[in-house]
Formats: C-alpha cells, sequence, structure tokens
C-alpha cells in the first residue's frame, strides 16, 4: 500500500491517555481491533466498533460476529469492511467498545494519511502518552499528568498573573 492512515485513539476515563496507530486502509476492522487490543495489552474480548459523526455519536455498527445478510439493519461483519471502506476523511471518526455491559470505549479520528516510512512496519504504535485504562475495573486507571498540561507548559508565562484590575 502506498498509503497510511494516522489515527489518534482518546479514552474518557483518562485524561492523559493518548496512543497513535499507523495502520494500512485495507486492513480489515478485525484485523485492526485485534491489533488495538495486542497495542494495549487486554485480552482477547468480545468488541464492536462504530462509525461516528463529529459529535461522537454512533452511525454505523460493526462486530464480530457475521449476522447474515437475512436480517434487516443487522450491524455488518468487521470481517467484511476494510478500514478505508468506513472512514476515508481526515477526522472521520471510530468508536472502539470493549466493554458493552459497562458501555467502555475508546475514541479513535483520523488525524493524517501519509506515506509510509521505509523501514517501519504497519501496523504500529506511533505516539504513546500515559497508562492504558485498566481493561476490568475503570477505577483501577493510573493517572499520570494530563497530555494539554505537559504540552503547554512553555507557555505558563501566564501562570499566577493576575496584576491587571477589570474593574473600573
Amino acid at each position: 500500500m502506498n498509503i497510511v492512515f494516522k489515527y489518534r485513539m482518546l479514552s474518557d476515563e483518562s485524561d492523559h491517555f493518548v496512543r497513535d496507530f499507523e495502520i494500512y486502509p485495507d486492513m480489515k476492522l478485525n484485523d485492526f481491533s485485534d491489533f488495538i487490543l495486542e497495542a494495549l495489552h487486554y485480552d482477547k474480548c468480545m468488541v464492536s466498533m462504530f462509525r461516528s459523526d463529529k459529535e461522537w455519536r454512533p452511525v454505523e455498527e460493526f462486530v464480530e460476529l457475521d449476522m447474515g445478510d437475512d436480517i434487516p439493519g443487522a450491524p455488518r461483519s468487521m470481517e467484511s469492511v476494510r478500514v478505508m471502506d468506513v472512514n476515508n476523511d481526515f477526522h472521520d471518526r471510530l468508536i472502539f467498545t470493549f466493554d458493552m455491559l459497562n458501555n467502555r470505549s475508546y475514541y479513535l479520528e483520523l488525524l493524517d494519511m501519509q506515506r509510509p516510512q521505509a523501514g517501519l512496519e504497519y501496523p504500529r504504535v506511533a505516539f504513546k502518552h500515559a497508562a492504558v485504562p485498566d481493561q476490568y475495573d475503570p477505577d483501577a486507571t493510573e493517572e499520570s499528568g494530563s497530555i494539554f498540561e505537559e504540552m503547554m507548559s512553555d507557555y505558563n508565562e501566564f501562570d499566577g498573573d493576575d496584576g491587571y484590575d477589570d474593574e473600573y
């Protein structure tokens, strides 16, 4: 393939957790799902992926089990759908639900489409920040500093500078 999709993964359980994945767009959703579970060091589990709109509302569901074509409105199998069939524009989004009983998910946004770099193997984790939320216990998430605060640390010149008077 002559193009690589770069996705950023975030969690609503930890403001600190970030992962960037680079994958080939012809990868099947089930293979992408397996790669994500492996990258997060999660045990194999039942997952669903959803194509979502810009407000993170699910639009279409994709499941591991093939429900067949004879059930109207049944979700398509992840095995039959490529990533590029679902996302092919900047900022297209996916929701990766790994715990359906507790409605726990990760949120993926397509950030970039680029040429593969020589010497790198894909799929790959291109960036990681903070510990992964625990697969079974959301309360066990270890906090390690906000990625926003870390990236904005160069701009701390305004911290504590309330010397202006806004009352006349």
